[in-house]
């Protein structure tokens, strides 16, 4: 992955540190309407990360010790912190093959009286059938809250993913389609919910700083809540609003390298795809390896040829800080970390560079094949 990052947003950074104001403030508050509307929510409220995103999110539900948070453990390790972060429980569930995602399928063998959310996750830009799982959820008094850390852009249902979602949390990280370097959002469609997540942000102030230095007169702030520091600066918004008008022909280009991709790859290996009832940005583009195929030596195999790919998506309850915890057999998510990697695919590349990265995979996989057979 590649930013594509450029002079405009050089420019917007640069124009931002010229005004005189940098932390949170006017480009903040135009960034979170902007990305809200984008999405179909109502509200939106940048944050420092997608990661204090998703802990705002567990927080402001009221979510702590004794309660349990149902997540996949196919998912960056931020997904489960978030809500270990609150005292309550993570729960891992196994997720649908085809698309990586929890589904209502694998998330009702591990509810409890003691589940007060699931946290679904767009595993890499795909989308959920988030539908399905309010339908289990919401008659249960379960909240659905929505890691969109790497949705920006994708669909569901002809809308884009975020749309009459509950929470959800996005990412700006470099390694996403809309980046700001760091930083996140959360959106809801509940203004009682934006107030207070605006005053968790900044350290539960009854008055952000921006208003207070805008209001003409004194004003003396209160601390309302035991809060944290989760802002965003308004340096890192300019670039986001930049970003955000780029995005339509950012995920036009990546799925059309991705069409390629499945194109180049039919019969070589299986590729993530778009769900029926959905389409994803393909924030990142991952195959499966032929079962009994060493992911290592393929990796290192195309790093020979001169490809920098990438193991597929981690597996939370195999990694050390989950060592221990309790867990329903997860069989899919095991293959799912064990045997797909994800290839190259950034905005400005070239056809011969796609040809590239297929022609080294071919040769490692028929390599290893060989080797296998011998």
């Amino acid at each position: 992955m590649r930013p594509l990052l450029g002079e405009e947003e050089a420019l917007a950074a640069a124009e931002a540190v010229r005004s005189g104001w940098v932390a949170q403030g006017p480009r903040v508050r135009e960034f979170e309407e902007a990305f809200a509307a984008s999405v179909g929510a109502q509200h939106g409220v940048a944050v420092s990360s997608c990661t204090t995103g998703l802990h705002l999110a567990v927080h402001v539900l009221g979510i702590g010790p004794g309660d349990e948070v149902v997540v996949p453990s196919l998912s960056f390790i931020a997904t489960a912190n978030a809500v270990r972060y609150t005292g309550a429980t993570p729960v891992f569930a196994d997720v649908e093959v085809e698309t990586g995602n929890l589904s209502a399928s694998t998330v009702e063998p591990v509810l409890t009286e003691r589940t007060r959310a699931v946290m679904v996750v767009h595993q890499a830009g795909v989308p959920a059938d988030v539908d399905a799982l309010k339908a289990l959820c919401e008659p249960r008094g379960i909240a659905v809250i929505e890691d969109a850390a790497c949705a920006a852009g994708s669909t569901y249902k002809g809308k884009p993913v975020g749309t009459d979602a509950l929470l959800a949390a996005w990412s700006f990280h470099p390694r996403k389609l809309l980046t700001t370097g760091e930083g996140g959002m959360v959106t809801t469609d509940d203004p009682e919910w934006a107030v207070r997540l605006k005053r968790l942000r900044e350290h539960g102030m009854s008055v952000s700083a921006a208003d207070r230095h805008n209001g003409g007169s004194a004003v003396i702030e209160q601390y309302l809540e035991t809060a944290f520091n989760y802002r965003m600066t308004d340096i890192q918004a300019a670039v986001g609003l930049v970003q955000l008008s780029k995005l339509d022909a950012i995920i036009a280009r990546r799925r059309e390298l991705a069409a390629r991709y499945h194109e180049l790859l039919d019969g070589v290996v299986e590729t993530v795809r778009d769900p029926e009832y959905g389409t994803t940005n393909y924030q990142s583009f991952w195959v499966w390896l032929p079962e009994g195929a060493d992911r290592q030596e393929v990796l290192a195999g195309l790093a020979e040829r001169g490809v920098s790919a990438r193991r597929g998506i981690m597996a939370s309850h195999l990694e050390p800080a989950y060592e221990g915890h309790p867990s329903v057999a997860l069989p899919v998510t095991e293959a799912f970390t064990a045997r797909t990697l994800i290839l190259p695919l950034f905005h400005d590349m070239t056809e011969s560079e796609q040809d590239t990265v297929v022609s080294a995979l071919s040769e490692t996989l028929h390599t290893s094949q060989l080797t296998l057979r011998g």
